[in-house]
């Protein structure tokens, strides 16, 4: 079954007719409704909330939140940002993200 996977009130489900081979998906910073167009501005963004880069893995981009356990790694190339790792960022910051169709 193929489709796109919609996060909408706290609830992932999968929207089986959605999001064709055209749609794009775009991470949006809710309260200042920014497209994150790159990494420079996600960090800023994540910091903001918390978040501080995690050097681990020198092939991934990681970012970690001391009063938890979530761990958020990204491809260092921001070309290879796809919107599961938009997702990613969406669940662990619940209330500051969305996933948008382009």
């Amino acid at each position: 079954m193929s489709g796109v996977w919609v996060f909408k009130n706290g609830v992932v489900k999968l929207n089986p007719g959605g999001g064709g081979e055209g749609s794009r998906k775009v991470l949006v910073h809710t309260a200042s409704n920014e497209m994150i167009s790159s990494y420079a501005v996600l960090e800023r963004k994540l910091s903001s909330l918390g978040w501080e880069r995690y050097y681990d893995d020198p092939d991934l981009l990681q970012f970690h939140k001391r009063s938890t356990v979530h761990l958020i790694s990204l491809p260092r190339d921001f070309n290879k940002f796809k919107p599961i790792h938009m997702y990613d960022i969406v669940v662990k910051n619940r209330n500051a993200f969305q996933v948008r169709d382009m």
